[in-house]
């Protein structure tokens, strides 16, 4: 059985790595690209004032790998500014990333690497005994030409508290454009679905898979692993046949996947047919 990676690179390839030393035979097939923004000058100008700000959310690794990318030279992080992520794998790219760029971060605030889950309803719970009446906080993330995404129930929870949100688009998403291996690699697990599965990390993903990459396609007979309530939700609608829940992290995707090899008992978590 081989498991495809779906998320963007360099995130797909580095999950492949740690999947492969955990035993699991697994193939990077990216569904979306990044790439910065058209105008990166709202980035350099936060980067500027960042004193100003009480909050950085910052939504993903690529958001992260981004907002440092097009820092001024010149810039440091405030001593006054929090840093925020989903979950520990954004916290620890921010980390190492400002280590990278010689900053040191006062404090990131997110889930424990045990949490239930990874979003904005975890991460909440740890943000909201905080005094955010007149506070500055920015939502860091990605989206489609250049309008910024995600995170919006977050920014109302901290606006119902008094912050002024303001998101930033920091990258932009669409479609993977996939070489003559990837596309043979995609087409042999359309056709071979018992030998595959499918790891999604974002809903938006499954959307360029079935809208774009392979239209017309039929996943009745295919098993998604759904990293999130919301994906597994959205590979169903998708018409995936198996919607397998599991943490996102490489150790739980492993742990998932070795007991369904022994019964059908494990293998269906999320489909209530």
């Amino acid at each position: 059985m081989r498991l495809l990676v779906t998320r963007p690179e360099p995130q797909a390839s580095a999950w492949v790595e740690q999947l492969r030393t955990l035993g699991l035979d697994a193939q990077a097939l990216p569904l979306i690209a990044i790439q910065g923004p058209a105008n990166p000058e709202p980035v350099q100008a936060l980067w500027r004032q960042l004193h100003q700000a009480r909050l950085l959310m910052l939504v993903s690794p690529s958001a992260v790998e981004w907002f440092f990318r097009l820092r001024p030279a010149a810039c440091l992080w405030s001593e006054h500014t929090l840093a925020a992520a989903p979950g520990p794998g954004t916290a620890r790219a921010l980390v190492q990333t400002a280590l990278e760029a010689g900053l040191i971060l006062p404090q990131v605030i997110c889930p424990d690497e045990d949490a239930a889950q990874f979003d904005s309803e975890t991460l909440w719970p740890l943000l909201q005994a905080l005094d955010w009446q007149d506070q500055t906080v920015w939502t860091i993330s990605g989206g489609d030409r250049q309008d910024a995404k995600g995170r919006a129930w977050l920014s109302e929870q901290l606006r119902s508290r008094g912050a002024q949100v303001t998101s930033l688009l920091t990258y932009q998403r669409s479609a993977a454009h996939w070489s003559p291996e990837q596309q043979a690699l995609a087409h042999v697990a359309a056709q071979n679905p018992p030998d595959h599965r499918w790891l999604f990390s974002s809903s938006e993903a499954i959307d360029h898979l079935t809208d774009t990459l392979m239209p017309g396609q039929s996943w009745q007979a295919a098993t998604a692993l759904a990293t999130h309530p919301r994906i597994a939700e959205r590979a169903r609608l998708a018409g995936f046949g198996q919607v397998i829940a599991t943490r996102p992290t490489p150790e739980a995707v492993v742990a998932t996947l070795r007991p369904a090899k022994s019964g059908p008992a494990h293998v269906d978590t999320m489909n209530p047919s």
